[in-house]
């Protein structure tokens, strides 16, 4: 040790600095505990002043964000298993109102729907989202009226989703001839996760945007999608605590979004410009069925269509939302549908026998079969019960004072439904943590909004308005799947063993990449 270390360590040293130290860092401290005390004390009495939810005990400054966990769905259901269906939390000063339960859940999106169909506003969400200009994050009023009526008349319609039946196809044969190629050439497993992402994306392309994406730049979007879903799903510290914003910048977060955000911008703006060329050396296409998602919202734009102008960031904004929830959510159901397949030998078998007899000697399964698949359709909503693939929704905000089941919930109160842990309650589902598609056979239940025991796409005005997309694309793939091949995990792996970590962020995927054997089915055996 230096002499100059030795000297100030001294005992002699010591004894002058400690007193200076003490005479200015305790001043400080006391004023931070009183600044603690004060903000704790005005927090709480404010709750107590009226009908309070049952809300767990809170941090100073972090309120209950503590608690959130790295998988919130199950923290949250954890919490409520304590502190009941409806449950006040506090991120930061933030009330947070979460919902654990379907009763609940129906009166918040059903009966007081207009009261709680506003979003909170997020950092990250404005820097993903172009300033909340899309369906999904844009706060309610005359414009998300108009862009979501714009994306189901356009895109997501019944109508409009039938039409695209030839791309569902056609996407569908190239997927099933890539995987007899694998069979023939490579004893390797296949990447099932992989493989449901590509089949997705090639289809929301193809739909939305014209064509396929998978050359070239647009080989890394897989990889920048995933990175947006995992933003969305992180908390941003400074939307509760806004003097702790600059921890954003800080870790890197924010850096994080913004580059995301450049990557997504730059492709948009490539796409929109392809097709603004192709409109020149062409001509408009003026006939809407031979024309994608960004012909229409061009059309749109020139000729004011709707009565109410929209700009170049509303028009990249839309086509975000199209292009990226589109593929994340439904590509999500596609790998745990085969993951819980896979798991249960016997449910495969069932399902392969239903297919296979309805669809007979055809090479393809094609959507006019899909009609008398009902085991197939209860694979589908079981899958979804278990795995809602944004397990807590999108947030919503109360736009006024409202009592709900007697208690007070204040204007701008967030509102949290999880979806996840009312698929789970063992009050309304027997065996909840089992999967069991029989459950459905002679069931009534559906996801499409009506029924609260089964939200995966929300409900009400706010529910996602792309489950008919979804479904389409859901049903013809599962079905080809297991129509056209027999499938084991690697390795001799027994189902029971099979690893069923989730991931983290807005949509809930596996951890780890599902890896599984096909073999070609013989249908003239």
């Amino acid at each position: 040790m230096s002499t100059f270390l030795q000297s100030f360590l001294s005992q002699e040293s010591l004894h002058s600095i400690f007193p200076m130290l003490f005479f200015t860092i305790f001043p400080l401290f006391l004023i931070s505990l009183f600044f603690i005390i004060k903000y704790w004390y005005v927090d709480n009495s404010s709750v107590t002043q009226k009908n309070s939810l049952p809300s767990p005990p809170r941090l100073p400054l972090l309120g209950n964000l503590h608690q959130l966990g790295l998988l919130p769905h199950r923290s949250l259901q954890n919490l409520s298993h304590k502190y009941g269906p409806l449950m006040l939390l506090y991120f930061g000063k933030v009330p947070v109102l979460v919902i654990s339960s379907a009763d609940a859940a129906r009166k918040v999106m059903k009966t007081y729907d207009l009261v709680f169909s506003d979003r909170p506003q997020s950092k990250i969400f404005d820097i993903l989202f172009y300033g909340f200009k899309d369906v999904a994050s844009c706060g309610y009023g005359e414009y998300w009226r108009q862009i979501k009526s714009l994306c189901v008349l356009h895109l997501l319609s019944s109508k409009r989703v039938r039409s695209y039946h030839r791309v569902r196809e056609e996407e569908t044969l190239r997927m099933v001839e890539y995987i007899k190629e694998h069979c023939c050439s490579s004893a390797l497993p296949l990447n099932l996760t992989e493989l449901c992402s590509t089949i997705t994306n090639d289809i929301v392309c193809r739909v939305a945007l014209g064509k396929r994406y998978r050359e070239g730049r647009e080989m890394k979007l897989q990889e920048v999608l995933l990175e947006f879903g995992e933003l969305l799903g992180t908390v941003c510290i400074g939307d509760y605590i806004p003097w702790l914003d600059w921890l954003g910048k800080v870790n890197g977060f924010y850096i994080r979004a913004e580059k995301c955000a450049k990557y997504l911008d730059e492709f948009i703006e490539q796409v929109i410009e392809e097709h603004i060329s192709h409109r020149l050396r062409n001509g408009t296409v003026d006939n809407e069925e031979q024309g994608d998602f960004v012909d229409v919202l061009l059309s749109v734009q020139k000729t004011n269509a709707i009565g109410f102008p929209i700009d170049r960031t509303s028009i990249k904004a839309l086509i975000l939302d199209m292009f990226a929830a589109g593929t994340d959510t439904t590509y999500t159901v596609l790998e745990w549908e085969m993951t819980e397949l896979l798991r249960h030998q016997t449910v495969m078998h069932k399902l392969q026998d239903e297919v296979r007899t309805v669809v007979g000697k055809k090479t393809q399964v094609t959507e006019d079969d899909l009609v008398n698949m009902n085991y197939l359709k209860a694979v589908i909503k079981e899958t979804l019960r278990l795995h809602a693939p944004i397990p807590l929704l999108v947030p919503r905000k109360s736009m006024e004072d409202i009592k709900l089941d007697g208690y007070d919930i204040a204007a701008g109160t967030q509102v949290i439904v999880n979806a996840w842990a009312i698929a789970r309650d063992p009050s309304i589902w027997e065996e909840p943590l089992e999967f069991k598609p029989e459950r459905f056979m002679n069931s009534s239940i559906d996801f499409k909004g009506l029924n609260f025991e089964l939200i995966p796409f929300g409900a009400g005005r706010r529910g996602c308005p792309g489950v008919l997309f979804a479904t389409a694309v859901n049903e013809l793939v599962l079905a080809n799947l297991v129509y056209q091949f027999d499938w084991k995990l690697p390795d001799g792996v027994a189902g029971k063993n099979l690893d069923m970590s989730e991931t983290g962020g807005i949509t809930c995927h596996r951890k780890y990449p599902l890896l599984a054997v096909a073999t070609k089915y013989d249908r003239n055996e």
